[in-house]
């Protein structure tokens, strides 16, 4: 009797790229809707652009330089788009956001062959090229409950900028946390109160300001086991226990860790972009490095940096690092 074996994978699942990569579009939704609750319909026309752009684009790519299958409807576009757009102010102008869903489909995905084969994050990367070549575009925050349009938006900063700014004004940190933020309207607002920047009314990348929201799309991927806990809680508490460090040496100097943890990017970055998994580890043990490394690199720009905000710089820095913490973490065979 002859026994045939054939190649492997000899165990097959019931996962697919099409269900994770529609899965992780269905853990994006609660932070959609609550930022069209908080800016408008503007996020709806952005987030709607940069998904049809994104998908365009790579269907350009395929059809006329790969030539080869079209794989627009696996959902890995529709997520690029979607976390391009989230990254963005919703008073950005649309022709900036296009020349995004370019760099990140054409230059940071399809320049490496396609999915699975790109070393950096196509959403951080598009953020990155946009903050570089349009700063002013992309710090202009509109204020939530109070955009208007494109036109006559009144915008405001974000709580990373305030503090940033303060401190360097040499105002203690508590005093800045209690006195009103000029509008570009002639008007003052309070600065948020915990709550606020818990559920996302502030402003900032419109996909980022909810905590909650992206909380909860993390927990829906974590029991879908898209995603594992390592990456996220290590980044997280690598910066919080940093950023508590600093604050407990002088609380004048420096914000508290739940301030850090609520506002700017970290929670988008730490749950759906760092998690990516093209460009982040594979060992239990890589992830854990990594996770840590983006969380310091994040506290080290936030305090000490030019910028406000460092979860971008920090998630691209670390996904260079990838093939060498591979190599380091690299599970032992079983046999020769």
């Amino acid at each position: 009797m002859l026994l045939q074996v054939s190649g492997s994978p000899h165990v097959h699942g019931s996962e697919s790229v099409k269900k994770i990569m529609w899965s992780v579009v269905i853990a994006l939704l609660p932070a959609f809707l609550v930022s069209v609750y908080y800016f408008g319909i503007p996020v709806i026309i952005l987030t709607l652009v940069s998904v049809g752009c994104c998908m365009l684009f790579e269907w350009l790519i395929q059809k006329y330089l790969f030539k080869g299958e079209s794989t627009i409807l696996d959902g890995s576009a529709v997520i690029t788009g979607m976390l391009v757009a989230f990254n963005v102010p919703a008073n950005l102008p649309i022709w900036i956001l296009i020349i995004g869903d370019l760099i990140a489909i054409g230059v940071a995905k399809m320049a490496f062959g396609g999915l699975g084969k790109n070393l950096f994050n196509p959403a951080i990367t598009a953020r990155i090229f946009l903050l570089i070549s349009f700063p002013v575009q992309m710090t202009t925050w509109p204020v939530p409950r109070h955009f208007q349009g494109f036109a006559d938006a009144v915008t405001g900063p974000t709580p990373l900028g305030v503090i940033k700014e303060g401190v360097k004004a040499g105002v203690p940190v508590d005093s800045l946390m209690n006195t009103p933020v000029a509008l570009s309207d002639g008007t003052f607002a309070n600065m948020p109160s915990n709550l606020d920047y818990l559920f996302g009314q502030m402003g900032g990348s419109f996909g980022e300001v909810s905590a909650i929201a992206i909380l909860i799309g993390a927990l829906y991927l974590l029991w879908r086991k898209v995603i594992s806990w390592h990456i996220p809680v290590s980044f997280i508490l690598t910066a919080f226990i940093f950023a508590g460090i600093f604050w407990l040496a002088d609380p004048t100097q420096y914000a508290n860790p739940f301030f850090h943890m609520v506002t700017g990017g970290l929670m988008l970055g730490a749950c759906f972009m760092a998690t990516d998994m093209v460009t982040s580890p594979t060992s239990k043990w890589g992830m854990i490095v990594f996770g840590c490394g983006c969380g310091l690199i994040t506290m080290i720009i936030r305090l000490f940096g030019a910028y406000p905000e460092g979860v971008s710089f920090s998630i691209l820095i670390m996904n260079a690092l990838v093939p060498l913490i591979d190599k380091a973490f690299k599970p032992k065979r079983f046999a020769n």
